[in-house]
C-alpha cells in the first residue's frame, strides 16, 4: 500500500517536472511547419527573369610569334648552336643573312568571365580584371549570339569595367537599392565558372561593408563563386542586381565558402564616369594614413579608437596647404564621421576635384576644422627618406629620465629642419630597452610627448621628466616622410 502511494507521488512529481520544462515553450502545429517549408526560396522565377541579361565574356590577347615560318628554328636556339658549337644548328639552310622580317603576332585565348547587360543599347558591365590586357573581347548572349565588344573603360581600383556591343533591344537588368540589403538575406549568382555558361548558385549575405579594398566596402556572401564567375551579377530575391561578383577567399584556387561582391551603387557610380569620360576622376588630399589603436587613442585623449591617423603629408598637396600635420587624427570629412581609416579615401575619392571640403582633425588634445580644396588623384609618389647634412652633430642628451627609457636624443640642425620642413623636434641618437621595444630607432625624429610639442632636447627632457612614470609615455615621431605614435612602456 505504501508503495502505491509513493508511486502515485512519483508520477505526480514527474508530471509536474515535465510541465515545468515545457512552460513557456511554443510548439508549432504541423501546418505551420509545412508553411515554413513552402516558403523556402525558389529561384526558378529569378533565373527566368535575370538569366537573359547575363552574358559570357571571352578575351583574346596578341602575343609575339618568336619563331619564323617554313620550319625555321627559333632565333635563341640558333644563337645557342652558333655560340657553343661554332656552327649553325642542324637543318639550318646555309645562306647569307636573312632580311629583317616584320615580327608576327598570334592571338591566343586569354580567359573567360561573366558580365550583365546594363542598358538595352548594348552596354555591358563586368570586372576590370576580366578584360585587362585583352586585344579582343567576345560577348556571347544566352541566345548564343556572339558580338565583338569595345572596351569603353576599366577602373582597376574598383575592378569595374564597361564594354559595348552593337545591339539594341537587349534585356537590361534591374538595379537594386544596396541600403536595403540585409545580412542573412538570400541572394543568387549567375555566371560562367570554368567556362560553364549560365551556371546558377545561391546563398546568403554573410556581411556588409567588408574591408578588403581601398575604395570598396565589399558584400560578403557564401554563394559559390569560382574562376569564370567574375563580373557576373549578384541578385536579390526581387530580381535586382545588388553587386558584381569579384573575388573569393581561397587557399586552393576554388570556392571555400567566402565570396566578395562589389556593391552595385559603387559600380554604377564608376560606370557612369567610364561611359561619359572613359576614365574615373577621384579626389585626393595627399595624406598617408594609418589606424588609431586603442592604446594611442587613450594616450592622446581621443577617447575611443576612431578616425584616420596622419602619418605623412605630401609636399604641396591639398592637405599640406590646408594645414594638416603628421600626427593629426582626421575624425570627420564634411561632417561625416571617420570611424576607420578606409572611410577617408572613400569619402575623398567620391568627391569631385575642385570641391572645397572641411576636415575635422584632433591635434594636441583639441579638435579643429580645416578647409581643404580637393585635388584629382594621381599616381603615388615614392617616399623620400630624409638624410643628414654634413654638419657637426649636436651633443646627444641622455639625462636620467631618458636613460630609463633607453633614449638618447639631440637637437636638429637648421639644415635638417629645413629639409624635413619642421619647426622643431629632436633626433633619436640611440634607442634601447623600452624605447626599442616601442619601435623607435636611431634616426627617428620625435615631434611631441603626449599632446605637448617639443622644439629641442631641453623641452623634450622637461616633458619626459613631468610625465607620469607609472603610465606609458606617448610620443609622436617621424621616420623619413612618415609619422607615427609610439607608446614607451616603463619597465616594471
Amino acid at each position: 500500500m505504501m508503495f502505491k502511494v509513493e508511486g502515485h507521488k512519483l508520477r505526480s512529481g514527474l508530471l509536474a517536472f515535465a510541465l515545468a520544462l515545457t512552460a513557456g515553450a511554443t510548439f508549432l502545429p504541423v501546418e505551420s511547419v509545412h508553411a515554413q517549408t513552402r516558403t523556402l526560396p525558389d529561384f526558378t522565377d529569378l533565373v527566368d527573369q535575370v538569366g537573359p541579361s547575363v552574358v559570357n565574356i571571352r578575351t583574346v590577347e596578341k602575343v609575339a610569334q618568336r619563331g619564323g615560318g617554313n620550319g625555321e628554328m627559333d632565333e635563341e636556339m640558333q644563337e645557342f648552336f652558333r655560340r657553343f658549337f661554332g656552327q649553325p644548328a642542324p637543318g639550318t639552310p646555309r645562306q647569307g643573312p636573312r632580311p629583317n622580317r616584320p615580327q608576327q603576332e598570334e592571338e591566343r585565348p586569354r580567359g573567360v568571365g561573366s558580365g550583365f547587360i546594363l542598358t538595352g543599347d548594348g552596354y555591358v558591365m563586368t570586372n576590370a580584371h576580366v578584360v585587362e590586357d585583352a586585344s579582343e573581347v567576345l560577348v556571347t548572349l544566352p541566345d548564343k549570339r556572339e558580338f565583338k565588344a569595345k572596351i569603353i573603360g576599366a577602373d582597376k581600383r574598383t575592378d569595374v569595367a564597361v564594354v559595348k556591343i552593337e545591339a539594341t533591344g537587349l534585356p537590361a537588368v534591374k538595379v537594386g537599392d544596396i541600403s536595403k540589403l540585409r545580412v542573412g538575406e538570400w541572394v543568387m549568382a549567375i555566371g560562367s565558372p570554368f567556362g560553364l555558361e549560365n551556371t546558377v548558385t545561391a546563398g546568403i549575405v554573410s556581411a556588409k561593408q567588408r574591408d578588403t579594398g581601398e575604395y570598396l566596402p565589399f558584400i560578403q556572401t557564401d554563394v559559390a563563386i569560382n574562376p569564370g564567375n567574375s563580373g557576373g551579377p549578384l541578385i536579390n530575391m526581387r530580381g535586382e542586381v545588388v553587386g558584381i561578383n569579384s573575388q573569393i577567399y581561397s587557399r586552393s584556387g576554388g570556392f571555400m565558402g567566402i565570396s566578395f561582391s562589389i556593391p552595385i551603387d559603387e559600380a554604377i557610380r564608376v560606370s557612369e564616369q567610364l561611359r561619359t569620360a572613359g576614365r574615373v576622376s577621384r579626389g585626393r588630399i595627399g595624406v598617408q594614413i594609418d589606424q588609431v589603436t586603442k592604446d594611442v587613442a587613450e594616450a592622446i585623449g581621443l577617447g575611443k579608437a576612431q578616425g584616420a591617423l596622419v602619418r605623412g603629408v605630401e609636399a604641396g598637396s591639398p592637405g599640406e596647404k590646408a594645414g594638416v600635420e603628421p600626427g593629426d587624427v582626421i575624425t570627420k570629412f564634411d561632417g561625416k564621421a571617420i570611424e576607420k581609416p578606409s572611410d577617408l579615401p572613400r569619402l575623398v575619392g567620391n568627391t569631385k576635384p575642385g570641391t572645397k571640403s572641411t576636415l575635422t582633425v584632433f591635434r594636441r588634445g583639441n579638435s579643429r576644422d580645416l578647409s581643404v580644396t580637393i585635388a584629382e588623384i594621381e599616381p603615388d609618389k615614392p617616399a623620400k627618406r630624409a638624410t643628414d647634412r654634413d654638419e657637426p652633430a649636436a651633443k646627444p642628451s641622455a639625462s636620467a629620465a631618458l636613460k630609463s627609457l633607453g633614449l638618447a636624443v639631440s637637437d636638429l640642425s637648421d639644415a635638417q629642419k629645413k629639409e624635413l620642413k619642421l619647426k622643431g623636434g629632436v633626433k633619436v641618437d640611440a634607442a634601447n630597452d623600452a624605447a626599442a621595444r616601442a619601435g623607435l630607432r636611431e634616426g627617428d625624429v620625435i615631434l611631441a610627448v603626449g599632446n605637448l610639442e617639443v622644439a629641442n632636447a631641453r623641452e623634450f627632457e622637461a616633458a619626459v621628466a613631468k610625465a607620469d612614470k607609472a603610465k606609458s609615455l606617448s610620443v609622436l615621431y617621424r621616420r623619413g616622410d612618415w609619422a607615427q605614435y609610439a607608446l614607451i612602456r616603463p619597465a616594471r
